[in-house]
This record gives C-alpha cells, structure tokens and sequence, in this order.
C-alpha cells in the first residue's frame, strides 16, 4: 500500500492511503501527541467524512488490534508444524516504562518475546534493553504453560 504522508504546518502530519472503495483512510498525528482517525468522502478523498479523536492510549489499542493479529498468525503459521508450540499476543500492562530484561520472562517462564507491536507497528527480537510502552502488545513464543505464566508476569507484574 502506499501511504502519503502530508506535513500539516502547526499541526502535526496527516498519512493516509486508498482503499478499494475510493475512499481515503488516515491519521493526523497532532505535535501534542494526540491522533484523529479520519476517512474521506466518497467523492473527495481531500475532504472528510469522519472523524474520531483518539487520545495517545486509545491510538496505541486500536493499532494493537490491527497490526498484532496478522502478525501473530504469520507466526502461528510458522509453528504450526512444531508441536508443542504456540504463539500468543499479550498486553504489556505490568512492565510499561520498563525494560524487556526487567521480566527475565525467558528464565522464568521457558517463553520468549519474539516481536513487540507498538501503534500498529512491528519491532522484531526486541533485545533485554528493549523498553515497553503503555499500550504494547508482547508477540510470545512457548508452550502453553509457559504462555499461561508469560501472561501472568506481563499483566500482574509478578516478581
């Protein structure tokens, strides 16, 4: 796809693409970190026919539940064939402003984050210096045991 992205002077910038329907769908990204879900009219891919504010948080969830579940399926896809394994999508919500190395989930779990998707965006084998977000969401790979306690350090911040 091709994204266009226009600078927005005193504002911030505005990125957006076409979809099959004719219509443009984007996000202003405000410079005091707020965003604005829009999509164009039918007629006039420069003029809007909606839009939703979203605070930073709520941009952050939203990108989560669009770019993690293809992520984890092309993951699911590649283990399919080793038994035993599975991948799961977890929230972050213990660790924020924390670094990877903080959960020691490897050690403790046998499970390992293999992604981090952020705002809708991949960041592949973060390292232990990795530092989550509000929001993130971690991309983990193990047995079920192991997701089940991942699961439970990541959002209970366990340890």
């Amino acid at each position: 796809m091709n994204v266009e992205v226009t600078p927005l002077p005193g504002i911030g910038t505005r990125q957006d693409f076409a979809i099959r329907a004719g219509r443009r769908v984007g996000v202003i990204t405000y410079r005091d970190g707020k965003f604005e879900l829009i999509v164009s009219k039918q007629d006039d891919p420069d003029a809007t026919a909606a839009s939703v504010p979203l605070a930073p948080e709520e941009a952050s969830t939203l990108a989560g539940l669009l770019g993690a579940p293809q992520l984890v399926a092309q993951l699911r896809e590649q283990h399919r064939e080793v038994g035993g394994i599975t991948t799961r999508q977890l929230p972050v919500t213990a660790f924020a402003s924390r670094a990877l190395g903080d959960t020691a989930l490897r050690t403790r779990t046998g499970a390992s984050i293999v992604a981090v998707v952020r705002a809708g965006v991949a960041h592949p084998s973060p390292g232990p210096e990795f530092l989550f977000d509000q929001g993130d969401l971690a991309v983990v790979v193990g047995t079920a045991t192991g997701l089940d306690a991942a699961a439970e350090i990541l959002t209970g911040g366990r340890g």
